[in-house]
């Protein structure tokens, strides 16, 4: 494919796409950095952002909260943490895209944005950390905003600091992007075939899903497919599953 012969986006795929054809071109993008292959096709990211839908409606405790940090003293951190209140200012912030669910519709900036402005409990900075990499300079352009606001105590900061609610938020973002921009983005094997986790495991179940929506409704007719599939385990994890069974 190319930039005069683009793929064809199912009809279907444009109301939960919206933006389609921009990500169309990012897989393109993603196809000649050799990220994932195979690389998936339009609709399968638009089944992966059905995955999504599902998960903020049945799975919303593991968006924007965290199980470890405590939320920060101040006012304005502790009327934050309550995410309805914080919406609005995420918005304003241009801290999330609320119709791009997947993230392949969003600009370097808007992901240096995210991250910036929106709480990631965990490893969870992964997703948008190898969503950056494709683009040469914007991880190390997001190690210094996010080192600055670390090192400096203005209304910026700590602005910043507040909107991501809980204590050490951008410590550690400044420590996994240290950590990214020297030896690429690392994930222990169990997340980093978590879709919620890694977008690379993201691509991957995107890559599994059907490839058009006739064969999607005669898998679902034939029961054979489903939003909540896991990705099936690597060659590694089947090893150490098969060993843990022996014993």
């Amino acid at each position: 494919m190319t930039d005069d012969n683009p793929e064809p986006i199912p009809p279907a795929a444009w109301p939960i796409l919206l933006f389609a054809r921009r990500i169309e071109r990012n897989l393109r993008r993603i196809r000649a950095a050799g990220l994932v292959d195979p690389v998936p096709n339009t609709w399968q990211i638009a089944l992966g952002v059905l995955r999504m839908w599902h998960r903020m409606i049945f799975r919303s405790e593991t968006i924007g909260t965290s199980k470890g940090n405590a939320v920060r003293r101040t006012l304005r951190a502790r009327l934050l943490q309550y995410r309805p209140l914080r919406a609005p200012f995420l918005i304003a912030e241009r801290a999330i895209a609320p119709l791009d669910f997947s993230g392949l519709a969003s600009s370097p900036e808007r992901v240096i944005r995210h991250l910036l402005g929106a709480h990631h409990d965990g490893n969870q900075f992964a997703y948008d950390l190898q969503m950056l990499s494709v683009h040469p300079g914007r991880l190390e352009e997001l190690l210094e905003r996010v080192r600055a606001v670390v090192e400096r105590d203005d209304a910026r900061s700590r602005w910043l600091r507040d909107l991501t609610v809980y204590e050490g938020y951008h410590d550690n973002l400044l420590a996994a992007v240290e950590r990214s921009v020297e030896r690429g983005v690392e994930l222990p094997p169990g997340e980093a075939d978590d879709p919620d986790i890694s977008f690379l495991a993201y691509l991957r179940w995107c890559a599994l899903q059907p490839a058009t929506p006739e064969a999607t409704l005669a898998a679902l007719r034939a029961g054979t497919w489903s939003l909540t599939d896991p990705l099936p385990a690597t060659q590694d994890e089947r090893v150490t599953m098969d060993a843990a069974t022996v014993v």
